[in-house]
């Protein structure tokens, strides 16, 4: 597990949100599959809603204070990191805090911390 942290730790923090975003609208739209009857199109404006840079970076703040040091210094580094693509739709501030919740989650699925990343999605519905 070392030797795949330490190629994961490697990687550019933007890299781990890229695939962060992924697993976290996968989730999200697994979740309302399984938990509701909407047809696609409903399904995709009730994702919207739990996707979007403002909603994540919300999720982001409420669940700081349960994060590990390690965790902190993940989403840290996500945040810190020079971000060259500009929102159109969300505040930059914003903007960057959803980078780092989903390059939290990118960085949970990467290192294979599935447990752990179970938690934190359970905590974004």
């Amino acid at each position: 597990m070392e030797e795949l942290e330490k190629r994961i730790n490697e990687l550019s923090p933007l890299t781990w949100a890229y695939v962060g975003d992924a697993v976290y609208e996968l989730y999200i739209r697994e979740n309302l599959v399984n938990k509701t009857k909407l047809k696609p199109h409903k399904l995709h404006l009730e994702s919207i809603k739990y996707v979007k840079a403002s909603a994540q970076a919300t999720i982001l703040h409420r669940i700081e204070e349960e994060l590990t040091e390690e965790e902190k210094e993940i989403v840290r580094r996500t945040r810190n990191t020079k971000n060259h693509h500009l929102p159109k739709n969300a505040e930059v501030n914003e903007y960057m805090y959803s980078t780092a919740f989903e390059g939290l989650i990118g960085y949970l699925y990467l290192t294979k911390q599935d447990e752990r990343l179970k938690e934190i999605l359970e905590k974004c519905i």
